[in-house]
């Protein structure tokens, strides 16, 4: 009786504080103590390191999803304010540009020019040469254009992928805007000449600055959306 009073109550010690306890164990008088050795292994310590480096993990994961939101809403904000600006729609500068240099629109964005935003129009004209044209987004006034060249020199071969793909098309790239506006403010415009369902590239920004693709097909205007980039 006493040899099991004993082991119980180190067992019970070693369970409250973790560890390997030897028990000695007397039966009577005459007999030798016999050792009893009891091992118990505290898990509270590791479960607590197992649940510290969950909440650590947990937390880095909350906080990267906190400045991942952060940087969404200042995307959006940004892009917002940028379409709100852009009070002369894209349709608009493209007509403005081809008044002011005569040829054919390939493509225009509504881009920052310092601490401006210009909408940059690039014409190609009759006789091959390109032209990128500024236009207010405020007024639609002219402010400056300049002869443009490619640095990488294939201005050539360019120009006739482009003549090629816009042969035969009735869907100018004004017209690509005007279809894309009933999607958002549109911010850009641009030919796709190399894939073979050749479109228009229509970007659009919502009025929460959401952007979104679009392509708009050269000879129906019909709008889709556009899935290369998921």
């Amino acid at each position: 009786m006493k040899r099991n009073i004993v082991i119980a109550t180190i067992t019970a010690v070693a369970l409250i504080g973790g560890g390997t306890a030897t028990a000695i164990a007397v039966s009577g008088d005459d007999e030798a103590p016999a050792k009893k050795t009891v091992s118990v292994s505290n898990d509270d310590n590791d479960r607590d390191d197992v649940n510290d480096t969950d909440d650590t993990a947990q937390d880095k994961a909350e906080d990267q999803a906190a400045r991942d939101t952060d940087e969404d809403a200042g995307d959006k904000a940004e892009n917002a304010a940028e379409a709100k600006a852009g009070q002369v729609t894209a349709a608009d500068a493209i007509k403005a540009a081809l008044k002011h240099q005569a040829g054919t629109a390939v493509s225009a964005d509504l881009d920052d020019e310092g601490t401006n935003l210009v909408w940059d129009v690039d014409v190609l004209t009759n006789g091959g040469k390109w032209y990128s044209v500024q236009i207010d987004p405020g007024t639609g006034k002219v402010l400056g254009s300049h002869a443009d060249r490619d640095d990488d020199g294939d201005d050539a071969a360019e120009t006739e992928q482009i003549r090629a793909a816009l042969k035969g098309s009735s869907v100018a790239a004004a017209e690509a805007a005007e279809a894309a506006a009933a999607k958002g403010t549109v911010t850009s415009v641009d030919l796709d000449e190399e894939s073979k369902d050749r479109a228009w590239e229509v970007d659009t920004t919502a009025a929460d600055g959401t952007g979104s693709d679009w392509r708009v097909n050269l000879d129906s205007a019909k709008v889709t959306a556009d899935r290369s980039n998921d």
